[in-house]
């Protein structure tokens, strides 16, 4: 069937497609139009990736992405762009090439390797540029690692953490019996930092009365509290619990301590006056008793030895008194008034007989200040006795060999020192001191006692030639009348 004229006009101008033409503006139009096509046909199959995982991707080199040989080339070729490439990337200034690049790449072309609406080309060459190095975003850390900060543990869980040393958070236990709850397993588990960081946490948040009510059903706790406020110094709470727990006694003695933090000593003084009337144990009430007489006495021959000072009746002391223990009285005693009357304050034998100073500490004292003063008679007096026949010797409440070890420490003379070492009783001992101080005729009179010849002719040859020892131990070994053994 033929078409009319009109209808074949009206097919051509209708179709996607024209009739050829020879005019050569409408044949470079047409030319155009189709390269723009064929253009995006391409951009087309470039993006689409829907069927991305069932091509295999070959990367430059012809070898497929993620082969071993492929991961061998990409970490050799990374080590060498690390090499000769600096540790940041230089950062270019250009404005034209920042905003060239912001138009032809997307955050998502960095990853996938493909560019958002520019020259393919150009995306593959800034791959291959040693300048531009692509990091990867930080990323946040697991949930996991905060974990231990918003777990909501139990108290035996938090007991267990803190014994391992990790940190928890006391304050999400709020009532009464969680707090309970975690203070009996902290004791169970028997240790102490644990059970101190507890007790500090319920006593910072419960009354001091809950405290204490239930702490007198714990008693590891209690004990640990306590050791805590001591070292804390906290004196006052301390007080409040010994009261709440009826311990009187360790109330008295907590009071008693307060006057070390007493500087002046009438002060002092006074305060001990006071502390005579706490509710102490027998015993440490006569230990109260005393330090409370002998700071009012030290306080007396003080005051009396500066008067005396400043009139020339006393030399210029080196030694305190003032709140000095008891046998540092009696050597202070001893050293300035050894001689003074029975009935004076600052006698030693007062001092002795007020607090009942036993024989052997004020032997030991009054031989040590003595000895330090050069009072060779003094001590001598010392060890004097008289018998019920009227007969005198010698008699010491230590052994003679620490009486001559306190003599040779205060450089007494070698006949001082041959008095008190002859007086020891173990034979060899007694040779042994005499050589090491040089008494040589204690050497030579033992030797002659213990009838040894062989000794006294060895010791002949350490004494000096020519000498008054060697003469006798020569008119000794002559004697017929010794019978000296073979």
């Amino acid at each position: 069937m033929m078409k009319s004229k009109a209808d074949e006009e009206e097919y051509w101008n209708s179709s996607k497609y024209k009739a050829f033409t020879f005019d050569d503006e409408d044949d470079e139009f047409s030319r155009l139009k189709e390269s723009k096509q064929a253009v995006n046909s391409i951009r087309r199959l470039v993006e689409e990736d829907d069927d991305e995982e069932d091509v295999e991707k070959i990367s430059w080199s012809g070898e497929p992405v993620g082969s071993i040989s492929w991961s061998v080339n990409e970490t050799a070729a990374s080590n060498q762009r690390t090499d000769r490439e600096p540790a940041f990337p230089k950062i270019n200034t250009d404005t034209s090439t920042t905003s060239k690049s912001q138009s032809g790449y997307s955050l998502s072309s960095l990853f996938k390797g493909k560019t958002k609406g520019g020259n393919f080309q150009q995306f593959t060459d800034s791959l291959t540029d040693s300048s531009l190095r692509l990091y990867a975003p930080e990323l946040r850390k697991p949930k996991s690692e905060y974990k231990d900060y918003i777990s909501d543990w139990s108290p035996e869980e938090t007991v267990q953490r803190m014994q391992h040393g990790k940190v928890v958070s006391l304050e999400k236990f709020r009532s009464l019996q969680d707090k309970l709850l975690l203070l009996d397993f902290s004791v169970s588990a028997n240790d102490g930092n644990v059970i101190t960081a507890v007790l500090i946490y319920l006593k910072r948040t419960l009354s001091k009365e809950v405290l204490f009510r239930e702490l007198q059903s714990r008693q590891t706790a209690l004990r640990h509290l306590i050791c805590y406020l001591r070292e804390s110094r906290d004196h006052r709470l301390l007080q409040e619990l010994f009261r709440a727990l009826g311990r009187t006694e360790d109330e008295a003695l907590l009071k008693y301590k307060e006057h070390l933090s007493i500087a002046d000593e009438n002060k002092r003084r006074d305060f001990l006056k006071t502390c005579l009337s706490l509710p102490f144990s027998p015993e440490d009430l006569a230990l109260v008793q005393d330090h409370y007489t002998l700071l009012e006495r030290q306080i007396i021959i003080e005051a009396t030895d500066r008067q005396a000072e400043r009139g020339g009746k006393l030399p210029t002391k080196t030694m305190p008194i003032l709140n000095m223990s008891l046998i540092t009285t009696l050597y202070y005693c001893c050293f300035y008034h050894y001689s003074e009357a029975k009935n004076t304050f600052s006698s030693p034998l007062n001092v002795r007989q007020t607090f009942k100073i036993s024989e052997k500490q004020f032997f030991v004292t009054a031989l040590a200040a003595r000895a330090e003063l050069k009072e060779w008679l003094d001590v001598d007096a010392l060890f004097t006795c008289r018998n019920w026949l009227g007969f005198t010797k010698k008699k010491s409440p230590l052994s003679f060999q620490r009486v001559v070890d306190v003599l040779q420490k205060n450089s007494a003379p070698t006949q001082v020192l041959q008095d008190y070492v002859a007086l020891v009783d173990d034979a060899e001992l007694r040779i042994t001191l005499a050589q090491k101080h040089k008494c040589h005729d204690i050497v030579i009179n033992t030797y002659r006692d213990l009838k040894d010849r062989q000794q006294l002719l060895v010791y002949r040859g350490k004494v000096e030639t020519g000498s008054a020892e060697e003469r006798r131990i020569d008119e000794l070994l002559t004697n017929q009348q010794i019978r000296w053994k073979n």
